[in-house]
């Protein structure tokens, strides 16, 4: 017994050596925190001897509220929770000092209230370290994280976070985290784990939900780190911001990709508009998404008022304007246009400071915020207006006020073009009309009725024609062509043509002569003209028809409620070869049929065949059969191939004659 109580008597002697000599600053303390015993690195780090250091708490040796850490670290250890916290010691009044500190107790069977203090104190490398991932982490979207791949635990490497709060809290489990990851992200970021397992790096972006619900995303960087564990350490950088930013940049790229698109899309409408209700409609509605007004309307000034487009009054809300007087310089639209000067208010206070009378027009107005415009051609005088309007204040920048001009001057050039040519197509027109017989000639035995339709498309003047002539022996001459090309030209050709019709049809009864002169003498004047034409020769006694035909549509019988098409042989058009000869084809027009001559405008199109084109104007011609005028009126209406394109007909029907007495 005296031997074994020497023995542990040496034991317990190198014990307390080992403690008191330990290079590592140590303390016994109760289970209070309160310091018992003190090895002699304890005592030489605060500067304190053992018997100034007994019954003193030891984490009031901390600095500051890093005391309150140290309480809460000494209650966890006689609870059984043994963690190394790093905590900073006041070793002077003046001097404080980084440390690793780690309560643990004393085993039971010793000394169940009391507790071992182990204070590692960080060299000044580590010290470095410790404040570069303090500057790190503090007050920013960062985390520096450590994983043990043993326990798939994750800790912060100094200390929690504002963001590590945030994204796990104090759930330190691997799968727990993963399960927080966004599911299209979910499988990339298992992978790339799977394979730091394995002893690679690890480095992903990746979309998860923080605590809150929200959607975060995240740049996680990690180093594979070898030992006993194995370990993860590496940085999480919150770049939610960064990610929407690129976001916002792609989806203003794409707005001002789409803006550049949408201005050369209507510039290149605003050049080829051909009527001013079509340029007044343009910069009404679809300006709009352009400058994010909600609201524009334009005005042309016609003999000095201002007028809206038809598609604008209907729309309403511009009946107060539309009639008013252009020169009206109380209002701004009025003023711009005297000035030729651009006007911007960015609220409504605004305005009405500089315009008092337009106050009364605002009331029902919802607008905020105007932008005035003028439309100007190459002339001094203002054409029109354009007006922006925003339902909120907005300030108009450089570029919006540049762009704003620029279109109203598209537009003012436009409508320059335009009544260039409106004033060209009523000359045509004009042209046109005077030459065509004002009233053909009547016979009592047929019913003639013609019609002439010029096209609504562009208001563009072509040269269809028609004539009847009256011939020697009892005969008529029945004419229908359509000259190529619009415009002046044609008119005048077509002018040409059909007089030169009538001096050659007047001294040769032979139709297919008729139309081979009139081809030499148009192949002759060196002028290229085209023509297609058809003309008939028709013997009012016995009906004999003569037809010379040159690439004309067929004509259309009608009689007894049904129809059919004679196709004359036609040769090429007029004024293509200078000898043609055009062959005669010969048929009777028995009393009581109805015969159609037209031009390829009212049976052809571009989205309609002439086949069915035929087909409809036959049906409507047999229904209205016995009327001639009733039936140029139906079809004129009726018009299948649309009016794309002028329409010239003459139908004409002989009679039945009356039946001869019986004997």
């Amino acid at each position: 017994m005296n031997g074994k109580r020497a023995s542990g008597d040496g034991s317990e002697a190198a014990l307390a050596g080992a403690f008191r000599h330990a290079p590592e600053p140590m303390a016994l303390t109760a289970a209070d925190g309160a310091i018992r015993h003190a090895n002699l690195a304890f005592t030489e780090l605060f500067g304190r001897t053992v018997a100034e250091l007994a019954g003193t708490a030891w984490f009031d040796l901390l600095e500051g509220e890093e005391s309150t850490r140290g309480c809460e670290l000494q209650r966890g250890a006689v609870n059984g929770d043994v963690r190394r916290v790093r905590l900073r010691l006041a070793i002077t009044e003046k001097a404080s000092r980084l440390a690793e500190v780690e309560v643990r107790p004393v085993r039971p069977e010793a000394d169940h209230d009391a507790t071992v203090l182990l204070v590692h104190t960080l060299s000044t490398e580590e010290t470095d370290l410790r404040v570069v991932g303090d500057l790190r982490t503090d007050n920013s979207d960062s985390v520096l994280w450590s994983l043990d791949l043993s326990s798939g635990r994750m800790r912060e490497l100094f200390g929690p976070t504002p963001l590590g709060a945030l994204l796990a809290g104090n759930d330190c489990e691997l799968e727990n985290i993963l399960e927080r990851i966004h599911p299209d992200d979910t499988a990339r970021v298992r992978d790339a784990i799977s394979a730091s397992f394995n002893g690679r790096d690890y480095e992903q972006r990746f979309r998860v939900f923080d605590r809150l619900g929200d959607e975060r995303s995240l740049h996680v960087r990690a180093r594979f780190v070898p030992g006993t564990p194995d370990r993860l350490v590496g940085i999480v950088d919150d770049v939610t911001e960064h990610v929407q930013l690129v976001r916002r940049l792609a989806d203003r790229r794409r707005t001002e990709a789409e803006h550049g698109r949408l201005v050369t899309e209507l510039s290149s409408k605003l050049v080829s508009a051909t009527t001013v209700d079509k340029v007044m409609d343009l910069l009404s509605e679809e300006f709009l998404p352009i400058f994010g007004g909600f609201n524009a309307v334009a005005f042309y000034v016609d003999e000095g008022l201002l007028r809206a487009s038809p598609s604008v009054l209907e729309r309403g809300g511009v009946s107060h304007i539309d009639g008013r007087r252009a020169d009206d310089t109380d209002y701004p639209m009025g003023a711009v246009i005297q000035d030729r000067q651009p006007r911007f208010f960015e609220s409504r206070a605004e305005i009405v400071s500089r315009f008092p009378s337009a106050a009364e027009m605002m009331h029902n107005v919802r607008g905020q915020a105007w932008a005035t415009v003028p439309i100007f051609g190459d002339g001094k005088i203002a054409l029109g207006v354009w007006q922006m309007i925003w339902d909120r204040p907005h300030h108009a920048s450089r570029d919006e006020r540049a762009l704003m001009l620029t279109f109203a001057g598209l537009a003012g050039q436009a409508l320059q073009r335009i009544k260039a040519q409106q004033a060209e197509l009523e000359l045509a027109d004009a042209v046109q009309r005077r030459m065509l017989p004002r009233q053909v000639a009547s016979f009592p035995d047929m019913d003639i009725a013609t019609k002439y339709l010029p096209s609504r498309a562009e208001w563009r003047i072509c040269g269809d024609f028609y004539d009847v002539i009256e011939l020697p022996d009892n005969k008529v001459g029945l004419l229908v062509g359509d000259v190529q090309g619009h415009g002046v030209e044609a008119a005048a050709a077509m002018g040409q043509i059909r007089v030169a019709f009538r001096a050659y049809a007047t001294n040769q009864s032979d139709p297919g002569v008729v139309l081979g002169e009139t081809n030499r003498l148009l192949t002759e004047t060196g002028e290229i003209v085209f023509a297609t034409c058809g003309y008939l020769v028709v013997d009012r006694e016995s009906g004999v028809m003569q037809a010379a035909w040159a690439g004309q549509p067929p004509a259309v019988l009608a009689s007894n409620g049904a129809y059919e098409l004679w196709s004359p042989e036609t040769g090429p058009p007029m004024g293509v070869m200078p000898d043609t000869e055009y062959t005669v084809t010969t048929r009777v027009l028995a009393p009581g049929t109805t015969l159609l001559l037209c031009s390829d405008g009212l049976v052809e199109s571009s989205e309609m065949p002439m086949s069915e084109g035929l087909a409809l104007v036959g049906e409507a011609l047999a229904e209205h059969e016995e009327s001639p005028k009733a039936a140029a009126q139906v079809l004129a209406e009726m018009a299948p191939a649309g009016r794309g394109d002028d329409i010239a007909l003459l139908i004409t029907r002989m009679p039945p004659r009356a039946a001869a007495p019986s004997e």
